[in-house]
């Protein structure tokens, strides 16, 4: 997303909105699959139909983010506030704990620390995906 300043008026230029959000499904699924290979015993999805679960689990993950994580952030602020910040980052955890509740056999996290190690990869990958992909991509539709 960049910002164009124009009168006074802020202005943001996006790329289509399925393609930014088709781009953002696919990194997420390259992260879970990754993420999976490397700790076999502990972060586990279903391989069969050529990482369909891992795009369902990705699509779940950004559908619990516009939706369930708002009102958690809300509930948590008390929490959140008393630890400085420092709860933030598990309430990602708990979304990937309900993706795996909802996804039951195809998509299990086992622990806490795998869970937050993939939430920390998610948050990691947004950033680059940021400042490589999507702002070269809107600086060069100038």
């Amino acid at each position: 997303m960049k910002i164009i300043v124009f009168d006074n008026k802020i202005k943001k230029i996006r790329l289509n909105k399925f393609i930014d959000w088709l781009i953002y499904m696919v990194l997420y699924t390259l992260i879970l699959i990754t993420v999976s290979t490397i700790f076999k015993n502990t972060v586990y999805i279903d391989n069969s139909y050529f990482g369909l679960w891992a795009f369902l689990a990705s699509v779940l993950i950004y559908i619990l983010n516009k939706t369930v994580k708002p009102i958690l952030i809300f509930l948590t602020l008390p929490i959140t506030g008393i630890t400085l910040g420092l709860f933030y980052p598990f309430i990602n955890v708990i979304i990937l704990k309900i993706v795996s509740f909802i996804l039951n056999d195809h998509f299990n996290i086992n622990g806490i620390f795998f869970a937050f190690l993939v939430a920390v990869l998610i948050s990691i990958m947004n950033i680059l995906m940021e400042v490589l992909v999507l702002n070269p991509l809107l600086s060069r539709g100038e």
